[in-house]
């Protein structure tokens, strides 16, 4: 349990989350998350997301001053809602109550990451990596195991009863389920490293085939046994660097009870790809994914890869929802495909705030953005990500956030 020498920091900082939670704004942006997300062209949201928190510290705002390992977390996450709030809120959401994600267990697949790594910050948490080939044979493949998902409902308790004591009175504590953020592709890169990937693509399709057709079924039995375990979560803020509210989940035809894959949002990704053809992407990646996909209620489909030649084949499938649009994507051609059919996850470029933040340049490349979503009816959202520095200079982050408000004042 968190000691009580520390619940009058934490219970001090969780009034000021709450004041945010119930300044009305924050049901404006909730609503216009949803109506984005039901295709209705509105005002776009602006999300700033995966940070480089390690070197935006200023006035200590961030710095933890709890000791025990679960009160430095829930400090953690307090102080970094108020950080956000006060710098570059953006259009944020601060949530009427303190989340804890439900407890599982994850027997795995047999095998562990094997690397080296490289870095230039010891603090950062992005690195290069070197991945060791493991599964470069069907033999091997065919070792892998099915995971055992195992829900922990003691430890759930547990962490409601030490979140609460702290919080009795000021935020009710939320019990939440958890996201599907299907990566097949990214996991086979760790277990194998790109370059060997695309070589057998050409070199031993057989292999590729086998490999990700197994992977799939891993996934497929991941997620019904999280189904079944109640560990589903249709009542998402954000789906990996996403706004995730939406009024068509759950389905129709949910009563109550556990949320069901057909209740809940889809994420898949295949960065992998961006060096590959499209027609390898529908090979080796969509045409597994597809199934898999279908079982969901909507699904979101992209991550730092250009999509626009992919999108025949993403059109294939039925609940597609959500594209992402990276910055090296053509976004002309991915607009003019989108239309009001899905909405357009557009990413501006991060390498903006690493540097000297070019004001001009980013008002331009928001406003082209702007102009293709509006000249083709697409419903959109900026969600900056992907920010592994800021150059140590947390202004930058600062001004793109005032920068693109600006910007999209300038529409509407």
């Amino acid at each position: 349990m968190i000691p009580v020498a520390e619940h009058a920091l934490l219970r001090d900082l969780a009034k000021r989350v709450a004041d945010l939670s119930a300044d009305p704004v924050n049901q404006d942006r909730v609503a216009r998350i949803r109506a984005t997300n039901g295709l209705k062209p509105v005002r776009p949201i602006i999300w700033i997301d995966e940070l480089p928190w390690h070197e935006l510290n200023i006035n200590d705002e961030l710095t933890l001053r709890c000791e025990s390992a679960s009160g430095r977390a829930m400090e953690e996450v307090f102080r970094r809602i108020l950080f956000r709030w006060a710098h570059f809120q953006v259009d944020m959401v601060v949530e009427p109550a303190y989340s804890i994600n439900k407890a599982f267990d994850n027997s795995g697949i047999g095998i562990e990451i094997e690397q080296e790594t490289l870095s230039t910050d010891a603090a950062n948490r992005i690195v290069s990596h070197r991945y060791e080939d493991q599964l470069d044979t069907e033999e091997s493949v065919d070792a892998l195991l099915t995971p055992v998902i195992t829900a922990r409902p003691d430890l759930d308790e547990q962490h409601i009863a030490e979140a609460q004591e702290v919080l009795d009175g000021i935020l009710p504590v939320r019990l939440r389920g958890h996201q599907i953020d299907y990566q097949a592709w990214d996991d086979i890169a760790q277990f194998r490293g790109v370059e060997n990937c695309l070589i057998d693509m050409l070199d031993r399709p057989e292999l590729i085939h086998r490999t990700i057709a197994r992977f799939t079924e891993i996934g497929l039995a991941q997620y019904t046994q999280m189904e079944a375990q109640g560990l589903l979560e249709a009542d998402l803020a954000a789906l990996h660097s996403t706004p995730a509210y939406c009024d068509e989940l759950p389905a129709a035809d949910y009563t109550g009870g556990p949320f069901r894959m057909k209740d809940v949002w889809f994420r898949g990704r295949s960065q992998l790809f961006s060096s590959a053809s499209p027609d390898m992407r529908e090979e080796f990646d969509l045409q597994y994914m597809r199934p898999l996909m279908s079982r969901f209620a909507l699904s979101y489909y992209g991550c730092c890869d250009p999509l626009e030649d992919a999108m025949p084949f993403l059109k294939q499938a039925p609940n597609l929802r959500k594209v992402g649009c990276t910055p090296w994507a053509n976004a002309r051609s991915l607009a003019e495909q989108v239309g009001g059919n899905y909405v357009l996850a557009c990413k501006p470029n991060p390498a903006a705030v690493a540097l000297d933040l070019d004001e001009p340049a980013l008002e331009r490349e928001l406003s082209t953005l702007i102009e293709l979503c509006l000249e083709h009816g697409c419903p959109y959202e900026f969600v900056l990500k992907d920010i592994s520095t800021v150059g140590r200079r947390p202004d930058n982050l600062f001004r793109w956030a005032k920068v693109a408000t600006e910007v999209v004042d300038r529409y509407y």
